[in-house]
């Protein structure tokens, strides 16, 4: 088996452990993240919302990101999602972790203290250095097509 690699947190609402992330199942790929809310809160249809979860991180290691993901059934159900597709965290950045949630629903949603609101993943990065050129050494089958370029299967 694996080692697991040790990721610090801090609990920095109130609330404490009860909104500490945690894997649902032994084969759960993301820790859910809980909505470290006082009250419960409306997401209006269209709207956006900043949703705290009561944790900070230290990943530290810059080969590591954290990535915040929508929850399927939230979406699916509801209409809920990560307002801008994922949120990434940078190994270096030690403030606590908010999800911006969106509502493409028709109906309004309530949002209430310790739901699961997003998944929170951890990936491998590899930093790059640009170079520019005026062309690319060698063409690709593919070449310069997009946007369904390689057709329908």
């Amino acid at each position: 088996m694996a080692q697991k690699t040790v990721i610090q947190v801090m609990l920095v609402g109130p609330g404490g452990e009860k909104f500490l992330p945690s894997y649902a199942t032994p084969g759960s790929a993301g820790l859910d993240l809980r909505a470290a809310v006082p009250d419960p809160v409306t997401l209006s249809p269209g709207d956006r919302l900043l949703v705290p979860t009561g944790i900070a991180i230290d990943i530290r290691d810059p080969e590591l990101v954290g990535v915040v993901a929508s929850r399927s059934g939230l979406s699916l159900r509801h209409g809920i999602r990560v307002a801008q597709g994922i949120g990434v965290i940078d190994s270096d950045y030690h403030g606590e972790i908010g999800v911006i949630l969106a509502n493409d629903g028709h109906a309004p949603y309530i949002v209430s203290p310790g739901d699961r609101i997003a998944q929170l993943l951890f990936l491998p990065v590899k930093t790059v250095e640009l170079r520019v050129v005026d062309s690319f050494v060698e063409g690709t089958v593919r070449g310069e097509g997009g946007f369904g370029h390689t057709g329908r299967a």
